[in-house]
C-alpha cells in the first residue's frame, strides 16, 4: 500500500475562524491534507469541533504545543488563535521543524515581527499570511490592470473603507475590543487593506502619518442614541455559535457576545491614515467602522488616467439581521462597478464576473486552495512573512503616530532597542 502522502496539519485557536480552515483541510483538500490534532486554551472548544468531525482527533492545551507538534508529526500548523498569541505559537511551530499559515496579522507589536522574521531566516521554514482579499476576483482585475501599466506611473491612492453597524460591531463584542490583544483595527481589519495596496502598487511603505478616535462604541459612544437591541447578538440564532461559545464560556470566561456600550473598550473606531511608499506614491485612508453601509471605494490616480472602484456589499443594514455574523456575506443588496477614466478620452467599465455572496466574494475557497490544495498561483497571491510584516507594520507605525501624533518611519519599528 503506497505511503500516505498528505501534510500533516494541525490548528491553534478553535474559535469561529478556525472553521473555514477545518473544513478545507478535511473536506475540499482531503486529497492533499490531513488534520491530525487540535489546541486551544478551552478544552470544551475543541471537543465542539471534534464533534463536528467525521474523524474525532488529538486534542492538546495551548501551552502543550511543541509537545504536541513533535508527537503528531506535524508537517503545518494553522494559526487562528487570538492575536497577541501568534508571535509565539509561530515561533514554536518554525523552531519544531514546521511551515505554519496564519491568519492574519501576523502578530501584534513589533517584538513579535522581528521574532517571527528572525526565526524564518534561521530556520528556513515557511510562513503564509492568509490575507484572503487577495484571491478576491474582483481585486486580481485591479491588480492587472495597474501592473499592465492601464493608467501609467502611479501618483497616489484613495481608500476608503466602511464596516457597517453589524459587522463593524463585532469587533466590539469580542476580545478585539482590547487593543493589547488585537492590536486595533489598524492592525487586526486594515491590515488586509494595507497588504492589498502594498500588492497592488508593488510598493513598500516608508513613512506613516494616523489619527483616530474612538467614536461611535464604548461606554461614551454616540451609538447609544440607536436601539440598543440592534447592536446586541443572539447566540442562540446561530447554533454552532452557540455550541462554540455558549457553553465553553464556563471554563475560560470568555463571552462572545459583550456589550459593544460597555466600558473596556480600548480599540478606536474612526481612523484617517496617510501612508508614503517607496515608488514615492502616497495613500490617504480612512476607517469608519459604524457606516449604515458595508464596502469600500478605492481611487488609484496614475500617468496616463485614473481607476475608481466602488464596492457595495451590502447597501443598508436591515434591523432583522443585524445581529448576523456571517462575515463575508450579507442579506442586502449589494454592488461592484470597476471604471477606467482614461486622459482626453471617455471613461469606460470594466467588465467583471458576477460577484459570489459567499467567502469575501469567492476568496475563501481561492485562498484555502492555494495554502492548503496545492493550487497553482500564478498571480503570485500567496503572502509571505514579509508581506505580512510590510501591512503589520504599516498598522503599528499608525498606531505609534496615534500615541505620539507625529509621523513614523516604518524602518525604525524593526530596529532593536
Amino acid at each position: 500500500m503506497p505511503a500516505d502522502t498528505r501534510r500533516r496539519i494541525a490548528v491553534i485557536g478553535t474559535g469561529s475562524r478556525a472553521e473555514m480552515f477545518i473544513r478545507a483541510v478535511t473536506d475540499d483538500h482531503a486529497d492533499t491534507a490531513e488534520l491530525v490534532a487540535l489546541a486551544d486554551v478551552n478544552q470544551a472548544r475543541m471537543d465542539v469541533h471534534n464533534g463536528w468531525l467525521e474523524h474525532p482527533v488529538p486534542t492538546y492545551q495551548a501551552a502543550d504545543l511543541h509537545r504536541m507538534l513533535t508527537e503528531q508529526r506535524v508537517d503545518e500548523l494553522i494559526v487562528t488563535s487570538v492575536d497577541s498569541t501568534h508571535a509565539g505559537h509561530i515561533v514554536t511551530a518554525l523552531e519544531a521543524g514546521c511551515d505554519v499559515v496564519t491568519e492574519k496579522p501576523m502578530t501584534v507589536d513589533a517584538a513579535g515581527c522581528r521574532r517571527i522574521l528572525d526565526a524564518v531566516e534561521r530556520t528556513g521554514r515557511r510562513v503564509q499570511v492568509a490575507f484572503n482579499y487577495r484571491f478576491n476576483p474582483v481585486h486580481e482585475v485591479v491588480r492587472s490592470l495597474l501592473a499592465s501599466g492601464e493608467i501609467g506611473e502611479i501618483g497616489s491612492v484613495h481608500f476608503e473603507w466602511l464596516l457597517d453597524v453589524r459587522h463593524g460591531a463585532d469587533y466590539f463584542r469580542r476580545w478585539h475590543r482590547d487593543k493589547a490583544s488585537s492590536g486595533g483595527l489598524l492592525v487586526h481589519k486594515s491590515g488586509h487593506h494595507f497588504d492589498l495596496v502594498n500588492w497592488w502598487l508593488g510598493a513598500a511603505p516608508v513613512e506613516v502619518f494616523a489619527s483616530g478616535r474612538l467614536f461611535f462604541y464604548g461606554d461614551h459612544g454616540r451609538g447609544r442614541q440607536h436601539p440598543r437591541e440592534r447592536f446586541a447578538l443572539d447566540l442562540t440564532a446561530d447554533p454552532r455559535l452557540q455550541a462554540l461559545y455558549e457553553g465553553p464560556s464556563a471554563e475560560d470566561g470568555y463571552r462572545r457576545d459583550q456589550d459593544v456600550f460597555a466600558p473596556g473598550v480600548t480599540i478606536e473606531d474612526d481612523l484617517a491614515v496617510l501612508v508614503r511608499y517607496d515608488t514615492g506614491a502616497t495613500m490617504t485612508y480612512h476607517l469608519t467602522a459604524y457606516a449604515p453601509w458595508e464596502g469600500y471605494r478605492l481611487m488609484v490616480n496614475g500617468s496616463k488616467g485614473r481607476l475608481e472602484l466602488e464596492v457595495v456589499e451590502s447597501d443598508h443594514v436591515s434591523p432583522a439581521a443585524a445581529d448576523m455574523v456571517k462575515h463575508g456575506a450579507s442579506p442586502e443588496p449589494g454592488s461592484v462597478r470597476l471604471t477606467i477614466r482614461p486622459y482626453w478620452t471617455p471613461p469606460y467599465a470594466v467588465e467583471l464576473q458576477p460577484v459570489d455572496r459567499e467567502g469575501h466574494g469567492g476568496a475563501d475557497k481561492r485562498l484555502t486552495g492555494v495554502l492548503l490544495g496545492g493550487h497553482k498561483d500564478p498571480m503570485n497571491r500567496s503572502a509571505t512573512a514579509r508581506d505580512g510584516a510590510l501591512a503589520l507594520l504599516t498598522g503599528l507605525a499608525a498606531n505609534q503616530s496615534l500615541r505620539d501624533a507625529t509621523p513614523v518611519r516604518v524602518d525604525d519599528l524593526l530596529k532593536k532597542e
